[in-house]
């Protein structure tokens, strides 16, 4: 089965047909400037110029940034106050002219590690962070998502911690690996204390520089800390993977078919 996902970030808006059944996807990934200020229309927009990029038409998966439930977002940490409260599913559903499945992107993130890569049949607590503009999280317990989980925004030093140890807080201030890394490393001690995890998998498109900061983060206990297989994908891909169970979801068992 092929569908459509597509990751809203908050630089780009990047999207790919995926086999769900594999993970793969099936064309190279197009992308897009997020328009700024980043507003529903506006967003909607670009959305449906990926889809349009593929000559689509159906059913998608979609991340944003936010809490999300039921397609409605209910937050906006790191995109415009316009979304609150916004029926994002409805409004992408108009522009791609399918059903669009919207998710958190750091959920949609986790169910791709979860199904394909680094978390592929890890039973126990396994926390996703992906490491970017802000930190976003998804947890997993027995390979069971428990949805729209906030770990960016826990207090470390009185800030958020993505406003210490995020990819951008890593770049705005010009911070060495070992820096950064010590950072992080103070943030995934304080989630230890609080959850328990026996695995942490680290994304966002830094994962694929995993290299230069993993070996420098100490915990507390041996928690093992691997980087995501899915790299920059995992949106699209988890995005994809969930939208798959809304179409199955919607099809008509055997009897209803033939009655």
């Amino acid at each position: 089965m092929t569908i459509l996902g597509i990751d809203i970030g908050g630089t780009g808006i990047k999207g790919a047909p995926v086999d769900v059944e594999t993970g793969a996807l099936l064309e190279e990934r197009f992308r897009l400037p997020t328009p700024q200020p980043a507003l529903p229309n506006a967003v909607a927009d670009v959305v449906g110029e990926v889809a349009k990029h593929f000559n689509y038409s159906g059913p998608a998966g979609i991340t944003f940034p936010a809490v999300v439930k039921n397609g409605v977002t209910y937050t906006a940490a790191n995109v415009h106050e316009s979304w609150i409260g916004t029926d994002a599913g409805k409004l992408f559903s108009e522009h791609i002219g399918g059903q669009a499945t919207v998710v958190n992107d750091a959920d949609a993130a986790g169910i791709a590690e979860m199904r394909f890569g680094a978390g592929r049949d890890r039973n126990g607590v396994v926390i996703m962070l992906t490491l970017g503009t802000g930190i976003g999280s998804a947890v997993f317990l027995d390979g069971k998502l428990l949805p729209n989980t906030e770990f960016g925004h826990l207090k470390i030093r009185g800030k958020d911690a993505e406003k210490r140890a995020s990819e951008k807080v890593r770049e705005d201030k010009k911070l060495s690996w070992k820096e950064w890394a010590d950072r992080i490393s103070e943030y995934l001690q304080e989630l230890e204390k609080l959850f328990s995890p026996d695995l942490f998998i680290i994304g966002g498109g830094v994962s694929k520089k995993a290299d230069k900061f993993l070996p420098h983060i100490t915990t507390r206990t041996e928690v093992i800390i691997v980087p995501a297989q899915m790299r920059n994908d995992a949106g699209i891909i988890g995005a994809a993977y969930l939208a798959r169970g809304q179409v199955v979801d919607a099809l008509p068992t055997p009897l209803q078919a033939n009655s």
